[in-house]
């Protein structure tokens, strides 16, 4: 019996330690997700919002190439340690080592580029990655290749076969523009240095200090100076360009493996040294994989899932997995980091609570200082996902922002690597700053932020300057104006609810206060309903007749106008994906569109429309479904809109195709680019049941979850439980939804219920059930003002007369217009109907409403023609370049210096060719023309211009050539009249020809 009680008293102990073994979340990720098609990912090793990104590099450059790697490649060039998953411009790939056999080579062509002679061929069937950990079988020498890191150390170990040659090259060239380097020997088993490049980021600095596992027997490099490096202690490298390249030589007889040691900085090479002696004191690379792995089960564990299929669970933690690639750690690990005004500060230490009653021990750390904001991007459900599961983080990513504010001058807009790049639109800081706060997250100085915030909104910049004065942005005052305008209103409202957040907390605080009492909540409520008044600045683009967002210029809409068209005057997109982005207030856009029916219908119309894409050429929209293009972010709340017009089914039907269809396994199972976890951060909510339509209030509208079960595990220790049990591929309908056991009648959770824990169970169904949830129609709050009114003309330059006409959306409202560019009052003109025009005018008009409200003024200028010229183009100007018509060529008028304000005729691969009609013979003395270079865009001057007259509109005779010799590497904008006397002649026709100059140059 003894026996017996002993055997299942040991059966009874093991079960529990078997039970007590951690999950395994890593198994579920597959870092080659979004490596393929265009996701832009990298399968290499990295940490939790780590510093290193150590990864082959199979692409020189090219878009699909931004991250350095591309599934469908079969070379590698060597393996880097800073990458960006998901961007759409390629940056990073510094300080790349690739180890070889035998003699070395450091050169080869590649077409008619010179690339490194170590590059070898692979296979994916050699080649492995997991999170913190990749490897690869290197066919050309038969080298395997393995990498790890830590958070700024890169690890790698290599396995050569038996060779007193085995080879480790290093470059510091690689890829893009090295505008300095240098590196020397400490010992044959150290070395140190840095690299200064440009390429998105203008002026990146990594610092570096690598480590061998044994000496090497000797040095080459491609530095003349020093071929051998026979002398340990020189430099072996430095300088400028793109051909620095060492070869380390090694004996391997022995089959050992060596392994590698880099520590990166972006301080100083010091700053390197004592990451590495930090983090990496060791030479275990075993050891390293295990704590990366811990460290990536530790992140992946804050959100459980299960019930779903293999696929679907893959797709889940390999998206969680890239939502924690980016942004990374900028400080060393002594706190030092480089700030944006190009000085070394240091991240200011802070003590975490710690009561020993609850069992948590002191510590000291550093918050630390983080880059890599593709905010446009991320503000959508990236940064709101990490305002659940990593509050501690959107704290720093906040604390980041202020110091870069203090440091540069400006809250980031898309920042990278101590630097702003200026890429995308808006200043989308506010929204992850309005976002938390409105949450009530901690940690951080809110009127410092606040500060900051409005500091943004006042800027002149990008746009702003005519914002404010209109209350638009118009094509002719700066590019992607209907893109700019709706995400402007949307900061602004951002800009609200944080005056409002702090008014709250100043009025319910310690000794209360009123505006009548407090200078300080006084100016909160005054900025509170200014910056409400702006964020309702979307309505003066809204055209209600089309119902459609459509771009304007002098003071009307552009004309010819369609929905599909992809323009300028858009941001990565068209009107149908904009013309739903006014996240901060649907119930006016619903109002606008004509109410909660037709509201649906346009969104209908928007998943189910067969028009097809037109007009410019955008790489980014993808994942289309109509007109909804998954592929890119401006679209990706859309699908939730539904719920505001009581049609929740909808967008339950809706966000599931869209898990299904653009959500794959497989390396081109990203629809688009990744956009540094914002594409997979829409997953990883929507699977869980709900999305942030709105940051910058707490509410998530539920969705559809893609599993039976979903358990949030959050810092403060609760559990937050989506409980689905019947879900399936047929059933993603919600019939009824409890809250803690209780009826829940709302569409949406919010922050608050969230963190408080709790359990959100859902009754699926394969019928659509819009009785589901209690629907309360709402009015917007934002529309007490009226839109500007809209002015538009039979020609904006005419030659006899032309007729105005004044149009407001507003009803039983009065329009006042003035012809003398004088400010128009309601003591001004009454518009009563159409206004014929027979000279130059400028013209003003404002709309006065029901309770005095009234509109901003809007400006127009008509001008009447000094001739009756007619013209004939020979070559059709570019869709995207129209400037107005033929016509636009013989007006008189010029263009700014604005390429995409449609102001300018373009002309792509052909000589532009036009014969202007003076209609009776004319003498001429003096020929010209003017013309635009913008070199960034690729647009450049012509090679030469061409001038011939003719009296019959046949028989030309040349009369002028001119040959502008303008340096095309200018590459700032720049606006160019060349002219030429000629002899005197008399004749009614003139060509003219500007011929292209032809390739692109380097």
């Amino acid at each position: 019996m003894r026996k017996i009680c002993f055997l299942l008293l040991s059966a009874f102990c093991f079960l529990p330690s078997l039970a007590a073994q951690p999950r395994d979340y890593t198994r579920w990720v597959n870092p080659f997700i979004g490596t393929g098609g265009h996701g832009h990912t990298f399968p290499g090793a990295t940490m939790p919002f780590g510093m290193v990104q150590l990864s082959p590099d199979t692409r020189i450059d090219n878009w699909d190439g931004s991250s350095g790697y591309h599934y469908s490649d079969d070379i590698i060039y060597g393996f880097s340690h800073t990458h960006l998953s998901g961007t759409g411009i390629p940056d990073g790939c510094d300080i790349l080592f690739m180890p070889t056999v035998g003699e070395p080579q450091f050169e080869a062509k590649v077409g008619d580029k010179s690339v490194n002679g170590y590059a070898s061929r692979f296979s994916h069937a050699n080649e492995k990655a997991e999170p913190g950990y990749y490897s690869v079988g290197l066919a050309d020498d038969n080298i395997l290749a393995e990498m790890t890191s830590t958070t700024r150390v890169g690890f790698h170990r290599y396995t050569f076969p038996n060779t007193d040659k085995g080879n480790i090259m290093l470059s510091l060239g690689w890829r893009d523009q090295a505008l300095e380097f240098a590196a020397r020997f400490i010992n044959k088993r150290q070395i140190e240095g840095y690299r200064v490049s440009s390429s998105w980021a203008k002026r990146q600095t990594v610092y570096f200090v690598a480590e061998f596992s044994q000496p090497f027997e000797r040095a080459a490099s491609t530095d003349s100076r020093h071929p051998q490096g026979a002398n340990v202690a020189s430099v072996f490298g430095g300088g400028r360009g793109n051909s620095a390249s060492t070869a380390f030589v090694f004996d391997t007889s022995d089959g050992k493996p060596i392994t590698l040691k880099v520590a990166i900085s972006h301080v100083s090479i010091e700053g390197a040294r004592k990451n590495l002696e930090a983090e990496l004191p060791h030479g275990d690379f075993d050891k390293v994989r295990a704590d990366a792995k811990a460290a990536w089960n530790k992140e992946l564990s804050k959100i459980e899932v299960s019930g779903g299929t293999d696929a679907q669970t893959t797709n889940f933690y390999t998206a969680l997995y890239h939502t924690m690639i980016h942004p990374n750690v900028f400080n060393d690990a002594d706190g030092k980091y480089k700030g944006h005004d190009g000085k070394v500060h240091t991240v200011g230490r802070t003590v975490s609570p710690s009561p020993r009653k609850s069992g948590q021990t002191n510590s000291l750390s550093y918050g630390d200082h983080y880059t890599v904001f593709s905010l446009w991007d991320t503000f959508r459900a990236a940064h709101p996902l990490y305002t659940i599961i990593d509050q501690k983080r959107t704290v720093d990513f906040i604390n980041t922002f202020i110091r870069i504010y203090e440091q540069g001058g400006r809250l980031p807009v898309w920042e990278l690597w101590g630097e702003e790049t200026d890429t995308m639109i808006g200043y989308h800081a506010v929204s992850v700053i309005a976002d938390a706060m409105a949450k009530n997250i901690k940690g951080f100085d809110y009127e410092k932020a606040y500060a900051a915030a409005k500091h943004s909104a006042k800027l002149d910049h990008f746009g702003l300057a005519a914002y404010k004065r209109r209350g638009y942005i118009s094509g002719e005052d700066e590019n992607e104006s209907v893109s700019k305008t709706l995400e402007y209103a949307y900061n602004d409202w951002c800009l609200m609810s944080m005056a409002s957040t702090l008014f709250n907390r100043k009025s319910l605080g310690k000794g209360g206060g009123s505006i009548h009492t407090d200078p300080y909540l006084k100016k909160l409520h005054d900025d509170a309903e200014y910056f409400k008044k702006r964020s309702g600045n979307y309505e003066n683009l809204f055209d209600t007749e089309t119902r459609f967002f459509r771009p304007r210029l002098n003071g009307g809409f552009i004309k010819p106008f369609s929905p599909q068209e992809v323009t300028f005057h858009f941001t990565e997109g068209n009107s149908w994906q904009y013309s739903f982005f006014v996240p901060h207030d649907v119930s006016g856009l619903m109002q606008l569109m004509g109410g909660e029916t037709k509201f649906v219908d346009k969104l209908d119309e928007l998943f189910t429309t067969e028009a097809k894409l037109s007009g410019r050429e955008q790489p980014d929209i993808t994942g289309l479904m109509g007109q909804y293009a998954h592929g890119n972010e401006p679209s990706h709340h859309i699908a939730y809109l539904y719920n505001y017009a009581g049609r929740p089914s909808k967008t339950q039907h809706r966000v599931r195709r869209i898990m299904d269809e653009f959500y794959k396994p497989t390396p081109d199972g990203l629809i688009g680019n990744e956009d540094c976890g914002q594409m997979s951060a829409w997953y990883v909510l929507s699977a869980s049941g709900f999305y942030s339509v709105l940051p910058g209030q707490t509410r998530y509208d539920l969705g559809t979850p893609l599993f039976k079960r979903i358990v949030y595990h959050l810092e403060n220790g609760k559990k937050f439980v989506v409980s689905a049990p019947k879900a399936s591929a047929s059933s993603y309908y919600i019939r009824s939804a409890k809250w803690n056991g209780v009826r829940h009648p709302f569409s949406y959770v919010l922050q608050e219920q969230i963190m408080e824990g709790g359990v959100l169970e859902l009754d699926m169904t394969d019928k659509p059930n819009d009785k589901a949830f209690d629907h309360v129609s709402t009015s917007s709050v934002f529309r007490d003002w009226l839109a500007v009114p809209v002015i538009e003309s039979d020609a904006r330059v005419f030659a006899g007369t032309t007729t105005v006409s004044i149009r407001s959306a507003a009803r039983n409202a009065k329009i006042y217009y003035t012809l003398d560019s004088t400010e128009p009052t309601a003591g001004s003109a009454l518009y009563t109907g159409p206004i014929s025009i027979d000279r130059t005018t400028t013209m003003k008009a404002f709309v006065i409403g029901a309770g005095a409200l009234r509109s901003n003024s809007v400006e127009a200028r008509f001008d009447k023609r000094s001739n009756d010229w007619t013209v004939r183009i020979a070559s059709p100007y570019s869709t995207q370049y129209p400037g107005g018509g033929d016509i636009a060529i013989i007006d008189g008028l010029r263009g700014n210096n604005n390429f995409a304000s449609g102001e300018w005729q373009g002309y792509q691969g052909k000589t532009f060719e036009a014969v202007i009609d003076l209609q009776r013979e004319t003498a001429i003395s003096e020929v010209g023309g003017s013309f635009l270079q913008v070199a960034r865009s690729w647009i450049w001057m012509p090679d030469r211009i061409d001038f011939a007259t003719s009296a019959d509109g046949v028989n030309f005779t040349n009369v002028a050539e001119i040959k502008p010799a303008f340096p095309q590497q200018e590459m700032n904008p720049v606006i160019k009249e060349f002219r030429q006397p000629i002899k005197p002649t008399s004749a009614r026709f003139v060509r003219v020809r500007a011929f292209n100059f032809g390739k692109i140059p380097a």
